[in-house]
């Protein structure tokens, strides 16, 4: 009961910001001496913090509870085709470190990619650990089909993994044990972080959709992820548009991901040569030349936008209908190119979807804010879910700042 007492308080001070006891006390139901009490653990396990002297339209002055900053954190990682990635998040949702490193992930091979994660995780790990911090977990992202129970990719093309045992991995190669360390698709880990702090944040129902070499869905449905019978759901990029069209990395043809996709775009904007198509170079310093042409009227630029701008409206269109989003979030690349690819999408959504006109309105095309930090963005996110759902796992510092766990309080809290 205790430690669900507690989760609660961290909940609602994750949802609404700072809060005084009383107001706190009001908010979960639970009486104001537990509350004391509650905060008090809380504050020794250095989730949250004191904060200014508020005062009442009635009663005594108030003093603020607030998430402790740089205190306990989550770590997110990603691998992509031309890039990893990782990103720490405190618990207040502050970004502490960000790093993209371009590299070629497809060439090295499972094993190297996550010998290059448990890297990057080892980096950011000292750096939380330099300023007094605790890493509640590591959760990585990948695309492809992903058994996340197991901690196993089961198929990534892109990547050319195939039963990559992710978790037990990282697990020996950063010290951590495998239930503080997890791996999940990289689009469900991106709506994740839409959900909680981005364009669309709170909003119960949405699409994400990357933006990447390959386009997957991050569907959140009625306030929660969606992710089917084996947990695969979200693969859109593979939804067949053109079954005498391209080659896809699945080994299919025509697949969305054939006409919507990073290297789509590439082909169709630049001839082989042009450094918007060297992956050696940064994503998005390639991405940033492409949008400079487009703002100077370069024809051949503004056509490949324009005819990637209805295929994604299209592909957006069935799954707008199918899963009736309140809004779809754009990502990657669509998010950066937003501002030629939006307005054709909207023309086939309005020509494609059934709803329109009937008492719901069409949903919002919404592009990122987040850009390409989303997935490890949810990552981080995702990993302190250990310490939001069971806040007695967040050690007590010893003194000189050593950190060492205290079992829970065995004492059983009432509700009002």
């Amino acid at each position: 009961m205790r430690k669900a007492n507690l989760a609660l308080v961290l909940r609602a001070l994750r949802a609404d910001g700072p809060q005084s006891r009383a107001r706190l006390a009001r908010m979960t139901g639970l009486n104001k001496a537990t509350m004391s009490s509650l905060v008090a653990e809380l504050e020794q396990r250095r989730l949250v913090r004191l904060g200014a002297v508020v005062g009442g339209a009635i009663g005594r002055p108030g003093q603020l509870v607030e998430l402790r900053p740089r205190t306990v954190c989550g770590i997110g990682l990603e691998a992509n085709v031309d890039y990893a990635a990782v990103a720490v998040l405190d618990l207040a949702g502050d970004l502490v470190l960000h790093r993209r490193l371009p590299t070629d992930v497809t060439a090295l091979g499972a094993e190297e990619a996550v010998d290059l994660l448990a890297g990057l995780a080892a980096e950011a790990r000292r750096t939380v650990e330099a300023m007094g911090g605790w890493v509640a977990g590591v959760t990585a992202a990948v695309p492809g089909l992903v058994d996340v129970d197991n901690g196993v990719v089961r198929l990534a093309p892109n990547l050319r993994w195939r039963d990559a045992a992710v978790v037990e991995q990282l697990s020996a190669r950063l010290d951590l044990p495998a239930g503080r360390i997890a791996v999940d698709n990289d689009a469900n880990l991106s709506a994740v972080a839409e959900h909680v702090a981005g364009v669309a944040a709170g909003a119960t129902d949405l699409l994400y959709l990357t933006g990447e070499v390959g386009v997957g869905g991050g569907v959140i449905a009625d306030g929660r992820l969606l992710r089917g019978a084996a947990g695969f759901t979200g693969e859109v990029g593979h939804m067949p548009m053109d079954p005498g069209g391209a080659a896809c990395g699945c080994g299919r043809t025509g697949c969305w991901e054939t006409q919507v996709g990073l290297a789509a775009l590439l082909r169709s904007v630049a001839e082989e040569g042009d450094p918007v198509r060297d992956p050696s170079l940064d994503l998005e310093k390639r991405l940033a030349t492409i949008a400079s042409r487009a703002r100077d009227g370069e024809a051949r630029t503004l056509a490949a936008l324009e005819r990637i701008g209805a295929a994604l409206g299209v592909g957006a269109s069935i799954l707008v209908n199918i899963l009736n989003p309140a809004a779809v979030v754009l990502g990657g690349y669509f998010a950066v190119l937003a501002d030629w690819l939006i307005a054709p999408a909207e023309r086939e959504l309005a020509g494609r979807v059934f709803a329109l006109g009937a008492e719901q309105p069409l949903c919002s095309l919404l592009p990122s804010d987040l850009g390409f930090t989303a997935a490890v963005r949810g990552g981080a996110y995702a990993a302190m879910e250990h310490v939001l759902t069971d806040p007695t796992l967040a050690p007590v510092p010893a003194p000189g700042n050593r950190w060492e766990l205290v079992p829970a309080q065995s004492t059983v809290d009432s509700r009002r």
